[in-house]
């Protein structure tokens, strides 16, 4: 079947008038960025965004834990601003922002007017996940945004039949999949969910196929690394499954998602759904599929992990304002949506003292873990710098996680490089594999790492303790510094059994 009869035959469903764009959504997501940029300094890193500035120093293919895109950005933002908190978090702001203004073309893209839109971008801007997310550089930010942005280019393809579209989606999906593999199995529930509603024609196009083709490219410098690093990110994957999974996260994944967006906004999403269900446009009726096929594998799979299924809010409030635009005027809508996110504020942005942040942990575990950095560095220092140069001479310091490698790398002026056997910083070795003497860094969740060195060296002595002034139990918190001497083989042959991926 030619394209041009897909065309004709998608195009007997009615075609929507689209409204003129709504400026107010500029406005929101300006807004949005401000206040992202305005508490872009509180606190201080969290452990991934250290992580990735320590990847951007070692760029590759891929990660054992992402591809490579959130390093690349990292490296970018170290070449203009040097190791600046405000610098790293300019990315992520950009993103929120142009998430928010995707949440109101949306809007548009399903015949929404101007109040339908300002609420689609409303929506976006009010969402809960946005600002715990967008708060730090890490690959969810841009996951965030390449999903609303495929979803974006669906619903235009399902409005127009214009399956030349296909190319561009194609190559959304492909810098997507160059960020976060999520992606991929969103794509993978849409052309299910297209199949199930009824549009195999539109996936007969040649189009599909270059789109597909371009998006199979950008996954080459990923799967290449793969190859050669004994498939480790499947590896990671099993590993997190056996963590995520089961079915007390599943239960706790469900619950999650009515506070994913604005819970307001439960009943606006939810009618999205519905829209979309009821739509004739087999591509707008995919979404709702996609939404429920994920919705049950990202439960069963990863429930650990409610925020896999995050972006699909955005088309579902989008779809949803459209459907309930008449009712949206009422200044009962807007009050709530203030009250909501004066709550949600201090759980996802660092507004209060960082004393105060303890509580929000249960909640929303990534403020905690941005405070105590600089002492911790401190104390390791302290450490190192207390050995006598002959024994510093043939010293290491190994940590138990990829965050306390990337801190006292990036933040350990004058220390030596850290290494970790987490993820991907083991793969870049041990340092001196001749080393006799390893100041390690052991968290008390992870004991195995302690009975190793036990078993490897001679003398394992606690020598310091790490804190923070505001007493926050974070990952770092209680955790031990041990100086270990007197391996009993070399450090170089003890190293592939400290490896571990999570």
């Amino acid at each position: 079947m030619s394209d041009a009869v897909v065309v004709a035959e998608a195009r007997n469903t009615p075609d929507v008038q689209l409204a003129p764009v709504d400026r107010r959504v500029f406005v929101v997501a300006a807004a949005a960025f401000a206040l992202l940029m305005a508490f872009s300094a509180r606190y201080g890193f969290h452990r991934d965004e250290l992580y990735f500035l320590d990847c951007a120093r070692h760029l590759s293919l891929s990660y054992v834990d992402q591809p490579v895109f959130a390093p690349v950005v990292a490296r970018l933002s170290l070449e203009l601003f040097g190791v600046s908190l405000t610098g790293l978090r300019l990315w992520p702001a950009l993103a929120a922002a142009a998430t928010i203004i995707t949440g109101g073309f949306l809007a548009r893209e399903f015949g929404g007017g101007r109040r339908a839109q300002l609420m689609g971008a409303l929506g976006v801007a009010t969402a809960p996940v946005l600002y715990g997310a967008d708060h730090i550089l890490d690959t969810t930010p841009f996951d965030l945004l390449f999903w609303s942005l495929l979803a974006l280019v669906v619903v235009r393809i399902g409005r127009t039949g214009n399956t030349k579209l296909w190319l561009p989606a194609g190559l959304i999906l492909g810098i997507g999949l160059t960020n976060k593999h999520s992606i991929g199995f969103f794509a993978l529930a849409l052309v299910v969910g297209i199949l199930l509603s009824g549009g195999r024609k539109l996936l007969a196009s040649r189009y599909v196929a270059l789109g597909a083709l371009i998006a199979v490219a950008f996954t080459v410098p990923d799967i290449t690394w793969q190859a050669q690093h004994g498939w480790a990110t499947v590896a990671m994957t099993r590993s997190l499954a056996q963590e995520n999974g089961g079915l007390g996260n599943a239960v706790g994944f469900v619950i999650s998602q009515l506070i994913m967006a604005s819970p307001v906004l439960i009943g606006v999403w939810f009618a999205g759904l519905r829209f979309l269900w009821r739509s004739e446009r087999p591509l707008w009726r995919a979404l709702a599929w996609s939404y429920g096929l994920l919705f049950v594998f990202f439960a069963v799979t990863a429930g650990g992990k409610p925020y896999y299924v995050a972006a699909a809010y955005f088309f579902l409030i989008a779809a949803g304002a459209v459907a309930l635009e008449d009712q949206l005027g009422r200044w009962e809508w807007w009050l709530a949506l203030t009250i909501s996110m004066l709550v949600t504020l201090p759980i996802v942005l660092p507004v209060l003292p960082a004393r105060l942040a303890g509580w929000t942990n249960k909640i929303n575990p990534v403020q905690v873990e941005t405070i105590g950095w600089p002492e911790f560095v401190s104390t390791v220092a302290k450490v190192w710098d207390g050995l006598p140069p002959s024994q510093r001479k043939d010293a290491v310091i190994f940590t138990g996680n990829y965050g306390e490698a990337g801190a006292l790398n990036e933040l350990g002026h004058g220390l030596p490089e850290a290494v970790s056997g987490q993820n991907t910083v083991w793969w870049w070795g041990p340092g001196n594999p001749h080393a006799t003497t390893v100041v390690a860094v052991i968290q008390a969740g992870y004991p195995k790492a302690y009975t190793m060195l036990r078993n490897d060296f001679a003398s394992v002595k606690a020598v310091a303790t790490i804190s923070n002034p505001e007493h926050i139990n974070n990952q770092e918190y209680g955790a031990v510094v041990y100086l270990c001497t007197g391996p009993v083989r070399p450090w170089g042959t003890i190293w592939p059994s400290l490896r571990h991926y999570n």
